[in-house]
C-alpha cells in the first residue's frame, strides 16, 4: 500500500516512534505508533485514536514525554502558533496559542516529564509547565533566552539532570540553565555541508555531545568532542528515493 510520513519523534526508550501520515491516496494525515522489536525491526503502525484529521492540526514539531504517554507539537494558526500535548491512551488535549507571528523550530520534555523546552523564531528559548493553568503561548511560558539578531534557534535538548538546555543556534552549540540567569556556554561550532539538512537532532541523552543530519540519503553522527563524522545509508528497500532529505529522529 503507498504511504507517506511527515513527522517523527523517539520515545528515551529507543524502541517508541511517533510519526504522522496517510495509508493511502485518500485517507487523511494521523498519527501513528510504532515499536521495535529486540533486533530494531518496526511492528505494523498502530493508530493512535482521537486526533483531528485537519493536516494543519497535526503539528509541524512533535516530541514524546520521557514515558512515551503523552505527545506535544507545535502548528500554524492564522497570524500565530499553537503548541498542544496530548495524552495517547485517552485524546485528551491541552493547547497554548499565541496571535504573534512565529514559528516553533523544535521542543524537548524535560526529565520530569511536567516542563517542555521550546525553541521558536521570535519568542526564543522557553519554557512551559504543562501543568500550570492558562493558555496564552507566552504568557504561559518562561523565558529562558531571547533572539540575537538573525541568528535563528534550532533543535533544543534538556540534560538528564533537567536543569540546563542544549541547543543549535545558527552554526553553534550552546547550553544554558534552565533559569536564564548565566550567560550561554559555547560547546561547539558545527560545519556541515551546504546540501545538509538544516535540522539538527540530538541525542536523547541530553548532552549535546552528539548530533545527527541527514544529506540526502545519508544519515551522519557526529561526536562534537572528538570531531569524528559516522555515515551509514538510509535504506529504503524497494521503495524510491523520491522528494529531498527525510526527516531524521534520536
Amino acid at each position: 500500500m503507498k504511504s507517506s510520513w511527515q513527522v517523527l519523534a523517539a520515545a528515551p526508550d529507543n524502541r517508541t516512534f511517533v510519526l504522522s501520515g496517510w495509508t493511502g491516496p485518500d485517507s487523511p494525515i494521523r498519527f501513528f505508533r510504532i515499536h521495535l522489536d529486540e533486533k530494531g525491526r518496526p511492528d505494523t503502525p498502530v493508530l493512535i485514536p482521537e486526533f483531528g484529521t485537519d493536516p494543519l492540526d497535526l503539528g509541524y514539531v512533535i516530541a514524546l514525554s520521557p514515558d512515551g504517554t503523552r505527545l506535544a507539537y507545535a502548528f500554524g494558526v492564522v497570524g500565530g502558533v499553537t503548541v498542544s500535548v496530548v495524552d495517547l491512551s485517552t485524546g485528551h488535549r491541552r493547547d497554548w496559542s499565541t496571535r504573534q507571528p512565529d514559528m516553533v523550530s523544535s521542543l524537548a520534555w524535560a526529565p520530569n516529564g511536567h516542563d517542555l523546552a521550546l525553541a521558536s523564531s521570535r519568542g526564543g528559548l522557553r519554557i512551559l509547565d504543562v501543568s500550570r493553568p492558562g493558555s496564552e503561548l507566552f504568557g504561559a511560558t518562561r523565558l529562558v533566552r531571547a533572539v540575537e539578531g538573525f541568528r535563528p534557534l534550532g533543535s533544543v535538548a534538556y540534560a538528564p539532570d533537567g536543569k540546563t538546555l542544549v541547543y543549535a543556534v545558527g552554526s553553534a552549540i550552546e547550553r544554558i540553565s534552565v533559569t536564564g540567569e548565566e550567560p550561554p556556554q559555547v560547546l561547539a561550532q558545527l560545519d556541515r555541508p551546504r546540501t545538509a539538512s538544516l535540522t539538527v537532532v540530538f541525542s536523547l541523552d541530553g548532552t549535546g555531545r552528539h548530533l545527527l543530519y541527514v544529506e540526502g540519503w545519508r544519515s551522519f553522527r557526529l561526536d562534537l568532542v572528538s570531531g569524528r563524522v559516522t555515515s551509514l545509508p538510509i535504506l529504503v528497500g524497494e521503495h524510491q528515493k523520491k522528494g529531498g532529505s527525510p526527516r531524521a529522529a534520536w
